[in-house]
């Protein structure tokens, strides 16, 4: 399947009730080179209304991070969610909506080949990484799996409500800049 197909089949997703409320299918949004991918648990309000990532306050706050470690959304990175439909009121996705979307993930996983996935916030990192992953204990270490990196963090939601993380989180970011400088190949060029 190829990215054209693959975003053609998730946008007339029908697999799970989220389909029923949701605004917008947010699918993803980044390089289709990018050998980094982030990876949040759903979309929120703003963006349901928009159909792309991270576009509310919490995906300004997420721009702010990626721009300190040269990191671009449309040049040089990937963003997108366990979830692609919103669920109502923000709430977390229930475990058979995740499951039912998780094709969509592994297939844009699929097409990427990523070095260094990034996992943002709880949800996405007990999925993606380990079933017990806590935020607060383990954000920042890298984990290989299959020859892939992960790495979890606070989600930029969190932060928002908890700023005193927020050093924390940059501190996380700077170790996912380092590591990009040793197992990335077009990273910082721009390609």
């Amino acid at each position: 399947m190829d990215w054209d197909t693959l975003k053609t089949e998730c946008l007339a997703c029908t697999k799970c009730e989220l389909c029923q409320t949701r605004t917008n299918v947010v699918f993803g949004q980044g390089a289709q080179n990018a050998e980094v991918l982030f990876v949040g648990e759903g979309p929120g309000q703003s963006e349901d209304e928009q159909g792309l990532p991270f576009v509310g306050r919490s995906g300004q706050l997420l721009d702010k991070y990626l721009f300190a470690i040269d990191l671009d959304r449309s040049r040089n990175c990937y963003i997108a969610n366990i979830v692609k439909c919103r669920p109502p009121q923000n709430r977390d996705p229930r475990p058979e909506e995740s499951e039912a979307c998780m094709p969509w993930l592994r297939e844009q996983f699929r097409l990427l080949k990523p070095k260094i996935v990034v996992c943002l916030g709880r949800i996405a990192a007990q999925r993606m990484i380990k079933p017990d992953f806590s935020v607060t204990r383990e954000h920042g270490q890298f984990f290989e799996k299959g020859g892939i990196l992960f790495m979890g963090t606070f989600h930029p939601a969190a932060l928002l409500r908890q700023p005193q993380n927020k050093p924390a989180a940059f501190s996380d970011f700077a170790a996912l800049r380092d590591t990009i400088g040793t197992v990335c190949e077009h990273t910082y060029q721009g390609d």
